[in-house]
């Protein structure tokens, strides 16, 4: 079974971590940006940063640049974002089995566990693999992180899209798409809030085997700067949301402490091992 990979370059927050914790597991990485160095809003983005650290990791020569034009400002930034992942999914599907689909504030936690399950998927004949993360919403000490949970403080998984796919797969809306997909959950039943609690559960890992998302652990200039480049940019430039995100940062016991008050978003106080990237 070969795998690639694509990353779409322009943010270097956890980059160097993410490419790092699968490197070793992949056969090509396609590395996908714009080449003005312009956001899907018309921001600018860091890209020469982002492609320095990557060039230090890729000691196999495994990553290959594919640029292109993205910043398409006569569209929806959302549609631009599927775009961008539809080109780097298409070249990454050259050669391939499955592509793995993993942002760069994304880290496998258990690499060998998520190609594990990839390969389990594969023998189903599904076409994705729905794989749990964990999102981080604050770091509130060293290695003590503001996770999203249970409303009663359990792990709780959050699919963003199938982290992996057949090549060829043609995505709907950023990295989801409507296909057969494998499911990993962190118990055996959904233990998403966004999702059906009937929703089928293929395969239980450990919360120590999910995939951690630092999408939120920035701090407040990067965080705005992120807001301004998503392709959620439109949900995100809602005045409310910064004001929640930063009070979570400010109080992050009374945020955990009131959960069963509130019908969703809820979070837990975890210990976290600081991700570290391979030396190159």
């Amino acid at each position: 079974m070969r795998v690639s990979a694509y990353i779409l370059v322009g943010d270097p927050n956890h980059l160097r971590e993410s490419v790092a914790s699968y490197y070793d597991h992949v056969d090509r990485i396609v590395l996908s940006y714009d080449e003005t160095s312009t956001s899907w809003t018309g921001t600018p983005l860091p890209v020469d940063e982002c492609l320095a650290t990557i060039r230090e990791l890729d000691r196999d020569g495994k990553c290959v640049d594919v640029p292109g034009r993205f910043a398409r400002l006569d569209e929806n930034p959302l549609d631009n974002d599927t775009f961008q992942r539809q080109s780097a999914l298409d070249a990454a599907s050259d050669g391939a089995d499955w592509v793995v689909q993993l942002d760069t504030d994304e880290v496998m936690l258990d690499p060998a566990q998520f190609f594990a399950s990839l390969r389990r998927a594969d023998a189903t004949g599904t076409s994705g693999m729905h794989y749990p993360a964990r999102w981080l919403y604050s770091r509130v000490a060293p290695g003590r992180y503001l996770e999203g949970s249970t409303r009663f403080w359990r792990p709780a998984a959050s699919y963003p899209g199938p982290l992996a796919v057949r090549a060829g797969t043609r995505l709907r809306q950023a990295r989801q798409a409507d296909v057969p997909l494998y499911r990993v959950d962190l118990r055996p039943w959904n233990t998403d809030p966004f999702h059906p609690h009937k929703t089928v559960v293929h395969e239980v890992i450990r919360p120590e085997s999910a995939v951690l998302h630092y999408s939120w652990v920035r701090d407040h200039d990067t965080i705005r700067r992120k807001f301004g480049w998503s392709g959620h940019t439109h949900d995100y430039s809602r005045p409310v949301v910064y004001r929640r995100w930063a009070s979570r940062q400010r109080h992050p016991l009374r945020t955990v402490v009131l959960n069963p008050l509130r019908r969703r978003d809820w979070y837990r106080l975890v210990d976290v091992a600081e991700p570290k990237a391979a030396a190159s």
